[in-house]
């Protein structure tokens, strides 16, 4: 396993300038190539072998839209394919089961992803499972080992549970924290308490990514979503100080959700057309109806989201309650009919 990288100086001062914002960044990417030498994996779980690819994750993977540009990178690639993509992204959510004081203005603790775990598996019955975490796990406090802990433990006890599910997994690593757009609203490291994010937290996400792709010595398959995200804030600053793929330093915008989603395609052996584009534009037009197909899978994906989170169940208040089961499937074959017309198939 690599050693972590220590923290730039720039990151412990109280006030995070642009320049050490674009520091920070750099420290990251500067070991991305190293850590892509680790092996992917023995073998690739390969999406249209599975009858089910179960998504799970927090707010990012709920908001959908790499995991709809994945399905429809699919839809293309394999047009008579009957496998479902079913996306339980849930708001808050960990896998460490830690959160916050005071979370959500003190309304309700983070949910914890094995409250629910066991159930999604039982009746999803997934053949593939695609999990990305750790961008709420560490709760946005400085680094601890025994936070890490818990998110590796954590990460440890999703693995297991899908195995013995018979299920294979995916594992990415957790997106980049910016500092940059929380400028004035970020608190650096030495104090007792932060309610609000450590300026330097995207450190702690570089550390449980490394940590998460030194598990591909074990046999597990590891894409890396951090690195290329932060090579790509990286190189884009150098031309523009104040360019950001999170308005809000957490959530990306389109063109970090295709980050996200091409990463999980290179693992599958997409073209370098593909997995080397900075934008999804050259994807989504390289099909003649290939943004309608994307609205077509985005509007199917979010119907059978909502039907399943509500089928499962879970513990975040403030979710809009989804169709039941049976009506929304009946709903979904109707959207991938009309998917199948327009991939010509």
């Amino acid at each position: 396993m690599h050693p972590p990288v220590r923290l730039p100086a720039s990151l412990r001062r109280s006030n995070l300038s642009r320049r050490s914002a674009l520091g920070m960044i750099s420290s990251a990417a500067l070991t991305v190539s190293l850590l892509h030498t680790l092996p992917l994996s023995a073998e690739v779980p390969r999406p249209e072998k599975a009858r089910r690819i179960l998504f799970l994750g927090d707010s990012i993977t709920y908001a959908g839209t790499w995991v709809a540009w994945v399905e429809t990178w699919f839809r293309r690639q394999y047009p008579e394919a009957s496998t479902e993509f079913i996306n339980l992204g849930l708001p808050s959510e960990t896998v460490s089961g830690l959160s916050e004081p005071g979370h959500a203005g003190g309304s309700f603790p983070r949910p914890d992803l094995h409250e629910r775990l066991g159930r999604a598996l039982d009746q999803v019955k997934p053949d593939l499972v695609i999990a990305n975490y750790g961008m709420n796990d560490g709760i946005y406090f400085p680094y601890s080992d025994e936070r890490a802990n818990r998110h590796y433990d954590g990460l440890r006890r999703l693995h297991a549970a899908s195995v013995a599910a018979k299920a294979d997994i995916i594992h990415l690593t957790p997106p980049t924290f910016d500092p940059l757009p929380l400028r004035g609203k970020t608190l650096p490291a030495g104090r007792d308490s932060y309610p609000n994010p450590f300026e330097g937290y995207d450190d702690v996400l570089h550390r449980y990514s490394q940590w998460l792709l030194a598990q591909r010595q074990n046999g597990w398959t590891v894409g890396d979503v951090h690195g290329p995200m932060a090579t790509h804030l990286a190189n884009r600053r150098k031309s523009d100080p104040a360019y950001v793929l999170a308005g809000d330093g957490v959530h990306p915008g389109p063109v970090g959700h295709w980050i996200m989603a091409r990463e999980l395609l290179r693992v599958w052996g997409a073209p370098n057309s593909i997995v080397d584009a900075e934008s999804p534009d050259a994807f989504l037009d390289s099909h003649p109806k290939g943004r309608q197909i994307a609205d077509l899978v985005t509007r199917r994906q979010n119907l059978l989201r909502d039907a399943w989170l509500s089928s499962v169940g879970h513990q975040r208040p403030g979710m809009g309650k989804g169709k039941p089961l049976p009506e929304a499937t009946a709903e979904a074959q109707k959207l991938l009919t009309e998917i199948r017309t327009l991939t010509g198939r």
